[in-house]
Order: structure tokens, then sequence, then C-alpha cells
């Protein structure tokens, strides 16, 4: 039986370890908002002129703007010296847009409901055949050159500014819509415990090709894993899994 010096040390050695682990998070986060910063501005300079490319084709090809602006889910970190929690927030996020200027989105909420509690026989039914991949990738909505920015990821470039802003990181869970969210399940909630990024160890494992619940899963992961070696491999990979193609749409 414990005796009460022994519960004592127990106790001691366990508020050691937490205020360790919190000091050294609170590193972890700094770090990687220096590296967000700077690897976001050097891509938004290298890619400058293929941006600039793009919203060229996007403008000659489809009437309306060369941005979509959308409102997403996201996370700021609120912390009080060592202890640190998370808010979650909305935020304008940017792409270049790939649909038709004011198409309805009906059919992409009524896809994630089905997405969200696996009804493979609605998603076929949304998608017009059978797919792996999920991800609602076979809509009339979205223009020719639109198929081909999100095929390569590239619709997702303006986002860079996101991460400029505070609003993302390079690494973490996709940035969720809104009434994506209010079809969560409460378990679902902990992939929004963390800033989200423009690539993330979902991506980078399955990109669209496992259901939604392995997905949160991976999310989830990250968000109890995260550390600049994990940001690092994320990141190096992201390239590789973009040009293989697969689970894109």
């Amino acid at each position: 039986m414990e005796s009460e010096a022994d519960f004592e040390l127990t106790r001691k050695v366990d508020q050691e370890a937490l205020r360790l682990k919190g000091e050294s998070r609170s590193a972890y986060y700094l770090a990687k908002r220096i590296v967000d910063i700077l690897i976001a501005l050097i891509l938004l300079v290298l890619f400058s002129p293929l941006m600039f490319l793009i919203a060229l084709a996007i403008k000659i090809y489809s009437p309306g703007p060369i941005f979509f602006v959308q409102e997403r889910v996201g996370a700021k970190r609120q912390g009080r010296g060592k202890k640190t929690s998370w808010k979650r927030v909305t935020f304008p996020c940017y792409k270049f847009r790939t649909m038709h200027h004011n198409v309805d989105t009906s059919i992409h909420q009524a896809y994630i409901k089905a997405l969200i509690e696996n009804n493979q026989q609605q998603m076929q039914n949304l998608q017009g055949e059978t797919s792996s991949i999920h991800k609602l990738v076979h809509d009339s909505r979205i223009t020719r050159p639109g198929r081909l920015l999100r095929t390569l990821s590239l619709d997702e470039l303006p986002q860079f500014f996101n991460v400029l802003r505070g609003d993302m990181s390079l690494v973490g869970p996709r940035p969720a819509i809104p009434y994506e969210v209010e079809m969560y399940k409460p378990w679902h909630l902990q992939r929004l415990e963390v800033q989200p990024g423009i690539t993330g160890l979902q991506q980078v494992t399955c990109r669209s090709t496992a259901d939604f619940d392995e997905q949160v899963r991976l999310d989830i992961e990250y968000v109890n894993r995260q550390s600049l070696l994990l940001d690092i491999k994320i990141m190096l990979k992201t390239p590789v899994v973009i040009l293989s193609t697969r689970g894109a749409g």
C-alpha cells in the first residue's frame, strides 16, 4: 500500500513531468511559428510566377474572381504560463477558384454528411459512380483548369498567406468547413485542438483514400505526437504524395 510520502513524491514527479512537457510544447510552438513564416515566405517567392499563370488561366477560362474565399474552422492557442489551451475560431481561407462562380453548395454538404456517416450508397449516388476516393471528385461544378489545380493541390497555394497571417500552419489537420463541424461526432472534435495546416499526417498517409473516421484518427494522432521532426517528415513527404496524384480529386 502506497504511503503518504510515496504518494506525495509521485504527485511531485507527475507535476514536474507536466511542467517540462509544457515548456517543451511552448518551445515547439515558437519554433514551429518561425519555420512557418520562413518557409511560407520562401515558397511564395518561388511560386509567384506559377501563381501568376494560374490566376491568368482562371480569369481567361471562367468569369468571376480569381480567388475563392471560404470561412473555415481553426484554432488559436491560448497560453498562460506553461498551460496551453485551444480556442475554436473561424477565419477566411484562401484558395484559387476551381469551380464556376456562385455554384450551389448543397451537393457538397450532402456528400460530407454521407462521408461522415460512412454511407457508401449515398456517396456513390452523389459521385455518379463507384470511387475509392472519399472526396467529391466527379463534380460538374469544377472547371477544366480547376481539375488540374485540384489534382496537383495547386489551388491551395494562396493558403501560404493564411500561414503568414497566423490562421494556419504549414502542417496540421486540414481546416474544416463550419457545416462539416456541425455534423461531427463528439470525438471528431479532437482534430480541432491544434492549428490547421496546408498538409498533414492524414494527407501524406492516405490522402482521401481512407474513410472519414480513419482520416480523423490520423489527425488526432498528429495532435498527440506533434514535434518539429514529425513536421519536417510530413513536409518532405508532401511533394512526393502530390506528384503521385494518389487520392487526388
